[in-house]
């Protein structure tokens, strides 16, 4: 099973082949599946190398063969709907209202989320929407609604088992319920990973560490921008 962006990539370099008998370069690619770096073409491409789908041709530059389409797409084709103008709509969804570059779960296996940078797990810091970077994670972690990927920097949250360099999986959202650990937008501009109390009129932005103090806000400085609901480890 293909993830969303593996399955646009396929269908573009399919297109390109047979409209032009030459695979397109990395960079159009990347503007293709609007993309800020070639990094992700690069993952995208090994993963579909690895699942058989496409093979690189050696001692050729820009050689990529197509070995095979999902099994939709494939039916499609027979039926005359390859080449130009063609565009199967396989993975369906609403994505509208969603946050800039979240992603909507769906059925598939694997999904692909956008990693949006580093948050501070201790100090807040500015918060980063980075496209251009992401996380492949089993599609059976997320619920429903938008979601996207965080790197966790710092030590604050690691009574809740949340270390320095982990990946955080987040569903976006603008309110959570009192204890949950959350997204916090401070000040408009700084972005925190903590557990959420309210108290009276109150905001507070508890650690997960006693070296670590409460912070308190009024109401109208903390936004809530998600809600924990996962996390990625590597050892």
């Amino acid at each position: 099973m293909l993830t969303r962006k593996q399955h646009e990539l396929l269908l573009y370099i399919n297109k390109r082949l047979n409209e032009d008998g030459v695979s397109p370069s990395f960079e159009e690619m990347k503007e293709a599946l609007r993309l800020r770096s070639k990094s992700g073409i690069h993952r995208l491409i090994s993963g579909l190398e690895e699942r058989g789908f496409i093979r690189r041709l050696p001692h050729r530059a820009r050689a990529l063969e197509v070995v095979k389409l999902p099994e939709q797409t494939a039916v499609a084709e027979k039926r005359g709907e390859g080449g130009k103008g063609f565009s199967p709509k396989v993975i369906q969804g609403d994505f509208k209202g969603a946050l800039p570059g979240a992603l909507v779960a769906t059925n598939a296996e694997a999904v692909d989320l956008p990693l949006w940078g580093r948050i501070a797990a201790g100090t807040p810091i500015e918060a980063l929407r980075d496209p251009s970077t992401s996380v492949t994670v089993p599609a059976s972690m997320l619920g429903q609604g938008e979601h996207y990927a965080l790197e966790i920097q710092g030590d604050s949250m690691v009574d809740a088992g949340i270390y320095d360099g982990d990946t955080v999986i987040i569903r976006a959202c603008d309110n959570a319920e009192n204890g949950a650990i959350v997204v916090a937008l401070v000040d408009g501009q700084e972005a925190t990973l903590k557990r959420l109390r309210r108290r009276g009129a109150s905001i507070a932005l508890e650690p997960a560490n006693p070296a670590y103090e409460t912070r308190i806000f009024g109401p109208d400085r903390v936004k809530v921008q998600g809600r924990l609901v996962g996390l990625i480890r590597r050892y």
